[in-house]
């Protein structure tokens, strides 16, 4: 039991510090620590060195500039110079001619688009105003019938050899002409249109009875019963009425009503509650 006791108060004792080593309290580096900080002193360039190593490099490079150095050329032949994106349109002339200035053309004569647009267009013949060749019988007893109809109007028309009057008979069973039927000018100028076409404008009278629809139903309903009584006259002249319209009926009639509906598709509103 004594010995055990005798081990465990055994302390190891502290490593001698020589006074050496420690100065006011801090322990003194070694040599060689001391030689490696003043290497890396040594090799750190002073601020001297520095501002002569910039002098001496900016006189190299003034006078290789001033010499022309093949260097420096080589490396301007191979930088590309920054270009500036060119905005689109650019190259682009205006075509906008102000008041007293003369239109630029930028194309040439054998260029031009407009003559290019004249010679698509003279494929399209305009249609001459008045058909020449319309050979129509203007005995004193001639009579030239037949019905015309656009939407719910219908108009029975006689063409007889006159002075170009119209003689319209509607629900007042009463003749009126064609500025007291139809006021407006446009329903005027559509009705004439056929005969002006064949050119018998002077020489033909138009009796008419008219029934059914509106102004308008009624104006192109008669211009369709002259178009086909010019046929009657002369079957040549359907390919010219054919091609300016008057022969085509417009058949567009109001859709009728239907039942549970407010109007043909109208339907009433839904009401949930």
């Amino acid at each position: 039991m004594a010995e055990s006791n005798d081990n465990v108060n055994e302390t190891p004792e502290p490593e001698e510090i020589s006074s050496e080593d420690v100065v006011g309290g801090q322990e003194t580096p070694s040599a060689d620590a001391l030689d490696r900080e003043q290497a890396i002193v040594d090799e750190t360039p002073g601020e001297s060195e520095i501002k002569a190593a910039e002098e001496t490099s900016i006189t190299n490079a003034a006078e290789k500039a001033a010499d022309g150095d093949d260097e420096l050329e080589y490396i301007e032949e191979d930088e590309t110079p920054r270009v500036k994106p060119a905005i689109p349109g650019m190259d682009l002339e205006v075509d906008i001619v102000r008041e007293g200035e003369e239109s630029r053309n930028r194309y040439s004569e054998d260029e031009d688009p407009d003559a290019e647009e004249e010679t698509e267009t003279e494929g399209d013949e305009e249609l001459p105003e008045t058909i020449a060749d319309a050979s129509i019988d203007l005995a004193a007893g001639a009579r030239y019938k037949a019905t015309g109809k656009r939407k719910t109007a219908v108009a029975r028309v006689t063409l007889k050899p006159g002075t170009g009057q119209y003689f319209i008979t509607g629900v007042a069973k009463s003749a009126k002409s064609l500025d007291e039927f139809f006021p407006r000018h446009t329903l005027q100028r559509t009705i004439r249109q056929p005969l002006e076409t064949v050119g018998y404008e002077d020489r033909m009278d138009v009796v008419a009875t008219m029934h059914g629809g509106g102004v308008s139903a009624q104006a192109g309903a008669l211009r369709h019963g002259i178009s086909k009584a010019l046929l009657e006259a002369d079957p040549n002249l359907r390919s010219e009425l054919k091609r300016r319209g008057f022969l085509t009926r417009d058949a567009r009639v109001k859709e009728r009503k239907k039942a549970g509906l407010k109007k043909a598709r109208k339907r009433p509103q839904f009401s949930k509650r």
